[in-house]
């Protein structure tokens, strides 16, 4: 938990007063302020749409407010360009960042100054302050004239902290910076984090991980709907109140209740095999379940999932569709059979970004909407689109808005209409609420629901427990590619579930 002491409470070295926004007729920011001190870790929340990433848009120069005030240690500026922000001290680190692959380390972290107007570079000074940055960091194995696009995504995200630093950033603001890193990156992370608090760096965290904000945050502030709801000292509250202030639910509100009667068993695994990551993995799913997959990273389960789907080779192992032994060469032989998978990178391969909400709906039922020529049937397309998007509850103005335009909720879900619209009967979830609000979570697991209850057999793969406990009949914990065992009614605890995925008392 955060300590609040580490930061003066009574000067705010950033402060934005009654800032407004507005894009086109939309109103996204009315009168929003929030502060935050030096040596403060400061969490933003709310759910999607409540303005987090328009108000620090407006401090990095991404956007230009129309009405209020950004001060910096007491002084009015205007920022009116990233350039602008960044001369003032203030850097943002995006969920995907902003590095240039093929640039070394040091290149990347000195970016905005390779040369400082000089025709000739000095290398290996530019490479000494690099590799002095890393150092400052705890990173002195990461080698400054290595491409970044030869390190992890945790060393990624050093490097792009290290760049932050090179300009004397006083103010750095965090956008949802674990949606990609392992458990071990993460820890490494808080690490750097408590570090740049010493150095009185001012960090504003957003994030809607709960556990995080608890764990590494002094203050919150919370938003909803483009305004200002309070800012609370994290040891003051608590995770329902916290909910409570961004939905209006309580906590336990979370989990929806799920009316099912389980019925035969749809789909056997038996002994699968699949290189390295997946080893003699035997498991049952029954229609109407929801059988969840949970294990620490590096466990297999994702891997389980790709072969079971066609995507990836199977060395050895059988699987039974409907008491019947199948042999699935491809995902597209999947579909074909009644499977669906939702995957875990949503951007890169859930949907198309740059195509409308139809045309990713209606890429897994184009059979049902064509004639024999091929050709689509506009009015029948849109019907069924049009039928999906009111089941799922999909926040968009109309099926021909492009994708990239929605909430990472309504993305999910706009992945999930493929699926729904296809009319298959086991449905694979990998991380289906990954990197959406609390809001959007619950009308996620209303629609995992709903599908279970209409007979649908569901796996869910998720490394949040409370989730895998929340919505598994039962729980199936993977470790290191092997199935630790099965977790179930008294069993599906944390403390079952912890035990099995560290390899503790097996």
């Amino acid at each position: 938990m955060g300590d609040s002491a580490m930061y003066n409470e009574t000067i705010n070295f950033v402060e934005m007063r009654d800032i407004c926004k507005h894009f086109g007729g939309v109103q996204a920011l009315n009168k929003v302020s929030f502060s935050a001190g030096k040596g403060e870790v400061h969490a933003l929340m709310g759910e999607n749409g409540a303005g987090k990433s328009t108000l620090m848009k407006i401090l990095s120069g991404a956007h230009l407010k129309d009405s209020g005030e950004i001060k910096l240690d007491n002084e009015v500026v205007d920022i009116n360009s990233p350039r602008c922000s960044h001369e003032n001290g203030i850097s943002i680190i995006y969920q995907e960042f902003t590095l240039a692959r093929d640039l070394t380390v040091a290149e990347n972290i000195f970016i905005d100054n390779l040369g400082k107007g000089r025709s000739i570079i000095d290398w290996k000074t530019l490479n000494a302050k690099a590799a002095k940055l890393l150092n400052k960091l705890g990173f002195n194995d990461i080698n400054v004239s290595r491409p970044v696009s030869e390190l992890s995504v945790g060393y990624q995200q050093v490097v792009e902290i290290c760049k932050a630093l090179s300009r004397d950033s006083k103010v750095i603001i965090f956008d949802e910076p674990t949606a990609v890193l392992t458990v071990n990156e993460v820890t490494k992370l808080f690490e750097i984090i408590n570090t740049l608090k010493k150095h009185d760096v001012c960090i504003i965290y957003i994030s809607h991980r709960l556990e995080e904000i608890f764990e590494i945050c002094d203050r919150i502030t919370v938003l909803k709907d483009g305004g200002y709801v309070d800012t609370v000292s994290v040891k003051d509250t608590t995770n329902n109140a916290l909910v409570r202030m961004m939905i209006g639910r309580d906590l336990k509100e979370f989990f929806p209740p799920r009316n099912v009667k389980i019925g035969e068993t749809i789909l056997s695994v038996n002994n699968l095999s699949a290189g390295k990551a997946v080893r003699d993995v035997s498991f049952e799913l029954r229609k109407g379940e929801v059988l969840g997959f949970n294990g620490l990273v590096g466990a297999g389960r994702t891997e389980t999932m790709r072969a079971i789907f066609g995507a990836d080779r199977i060395d050895c192992g059988e699987i039974y569709l409907r008491n019947k032994l199948v042999k699935i060469k491809s995902p597209k032989e999947a579909v074909k059979m009644g499977l669906g998978m939702l995957p875990e990178d949503r951007k890169n391969q859930g949907v198309l970004l740059e195509q409308s909400v139809r045309v990713n709906a209606s890429l897994s039922f184009l059979n049902r909407i064509s004639n024999s020529f091929g050709f689509i049937d506009g009015k029948k397309e849109k019907e069924i689109v049009n039928d999906l998007m009111k089941k799922l509850s999909v926040k968009a103005e109309s099926i021909d808005i492009e994708t990239s335009s929605l909430s990472g909720g309504n993305q999910q879900k706009v992945s999930l209409m493929k699926w729904l619209g296809s009319g298959c009967d086991i449905l694979i979830l990998d991380e289906p609420t990954r990197g959406v609000d609390v809001g959007a979570k619950i009308e996620i697991y209303k629609v995992i629901n709903k599908l279970a209850e209409e007979g649908v057999a569901i796996i869910m793969i998720s490394s949040e427990l409370p989730e895998v406990i929340g919505m598994s009949d039962r729980a199936i914990i993977m470790r290191q590619g092997v199935v630790m065992g099965e977790c179930a009614e008294d069993t599906l605890t944390e403390h079952g579930c912890i035990e099995l995925a560290m390899g503790v008392n097996v």
